[in-house]
């Protein structure tokens, strides 16, 4: 305890740490005022009946940081700039010149690359913005709009999505921890006061009990994505010996470490991105009075979070997009050819070819873990909400995971950032 109160007070009186803790601070605070800021044309009582019976939107509405429960300005959040890196980590497999200046070029091919993600956002804006609002409107969200009202909505959500972008941004260059991850942090935190409230309005003494282990559950599931998301498996490496005139250098050991979640919560993304579409596309069919497309409508909608077919293929896209990301990520041989350049070697394997098989083997097991647990937490809700009924369970696992991770790593920065200073 007295060392966290010494790190807060080294915090506050270092004027760099200082100013970047404040840099944040007003950052999360410029992007909770634009969220309350709404787009014109609202019909506000339509839009909360319509938000508490759709689970989908309560799923986008966290990746827009809370943007869509009034329809702000930001609705869209920085859902577009994550889909466009996602895409560009795709892409990184199919097109060598991507994965070399990703992987190769060091700092400035990853500027290069995350330039090539910012420019690929504007487009994901446009073409999410437009779909987005033309299901507002088909369920009477957006009511009473000119064609000039259509455009105007669009460019502003665009704008939106870009400027969270650049905030993001700047957060991560003159803040501490990553911008974007404490944008759609501020916004699930955001969301807490009004869930405690409805807990306490609708409480009902019976359920005490239920209450009971739905908190001693959150407590486990908390304790287990710290224990994942922390756990590592050292593998030990040597450093060779070598002798330059009358003097010995090198010949120290230390250790490789392979994190059990190596994805981290891209896994769930990719899986929610791909299992929202097809809702999305059934929503937007909705609109029309043609008899084939209401029923392809219907099907699609059908498939909500609600079944268990939606469950156990949220759990097999998690469960191959944590290794799909890994191995994206991760390159066992250039780790080897590393380790040789440098004289390094694991103890008991030959160099080159043999080390990159190890890694890739030990890399391949602890991964199995973190995919099972993945997948786990992101139907445990869904889980939860089948056995009790209660749907205000449906976010939980995917908001908590998010939480944790980014506390866990915003942590670490500020332990990184203090540990220089005292140095």
């Amino acid at each position: 305890m007295q060392n966290f109160f010494n790190k807060i007070k080294l915090i506050w009186t270092d004027t760099t740490l200082r100013k970047r803790v404040l840099f944040v601070l007003f950052s999360l605070v410029v992007f909770r005022l634009l969220s309350a800021i709404p787009i014109p044309g609202i019909d506000t009582l339509q839009l909360n009946r319509f938000l508490s019976n759709n689970q989908f939107f309560g799923i986008l509405n966290i990746f827009s940081g809370g943007g869509l429960t009034n329809l702000s300005i930001i609705m869209l959040g920085v859902g577009p700039y994550i889909t466009g890196s996602i895409i560009m980590q795709l892409l990184t497999i199919m097109v060598p010149a991507l994965k070399r200046i990703y992987q190769e070029e060091g700092e400035a091919g990853r500027k290069k690359f995350n330039q090539y993600s910012r420019l690929l956002t504007i487009p994901l804006a446009a073409i999410q913005g437009f779909a987005l609002l033309a299901i507002l409107e088909s369920q009477s969200i957006l009511t009473n709009l000119t064609t000039f009202d259509r455009i105007t909505n669009l460019f502003i959500v665009i704008a939106g999505s870009v400027f969270l972008m650049w905030l993001g941004e700047l957060v991560s260059e003159f803040g501490i921890g990553n911008g974007v991850s404490l944008i759609i942090f501020a916004g699930i935190v955001s969301q807490l006061p009004s869930q405690v409230s409805q807990l306490i309005f609708t409480f009902d003494v019976s359920q005490i009990p239920l209450y009971l282990i739905f908190a001693v559950a959150g407590v486990l599931v908390i304790a287990g994505i710290v224990l994942v998301t922390e756990a590592e498996r050292p593998i030990p490496v040597t450093y060779a010996k070598r002798v330059r005139g009358m003097k010995m250098y090198g010949g120290g050991s230390t250790y490789l470490p392979l994190r059990v979640n190596q994805a981290g919560v891209i896994p769930i993304i990719f899986a929610l991105s791909i299992l929202l579409f097809p809702q999305m596309i059934g929503t937007f069919l909705s609109r029309f009075s043609n008899v084939i497309l209401v029923k392809i409508s219907q099907v699609l909608v059908s498939f909500s979070q609600t079944s268990i077919l939606y469950a156990v293929f949220y759990f097999i896209l998690v469960f191959l997009f944590t290794y799909f990301y890994t191995a994206v990520t991760f390159d066992p041989e250039a780790l080897s050819t590393n380790l040789q350049k440098n004289g390094a070697f694991i103890p008991g394997i030959r160099p080159g070819v043999s080390t990159s098989d190890y890694i890739s083997r030990v890399l391949t097991r602890i991964t199995l873990l973190g995919a099972v647990f993945l997948g786990f937490i992101a139907v445990l809700p869904l889980i939860m909400q089948f056995l009790t009924g209660i749907a205000s369970l449906a976010l939980g696992g995917t908001s908590i995971l998010i939480v944790v991770s980014v506390v866990l790593d915003l942590m670490k920065k500020v332990d990184a950032q203090v540990s220089m200073r005292e140095y």
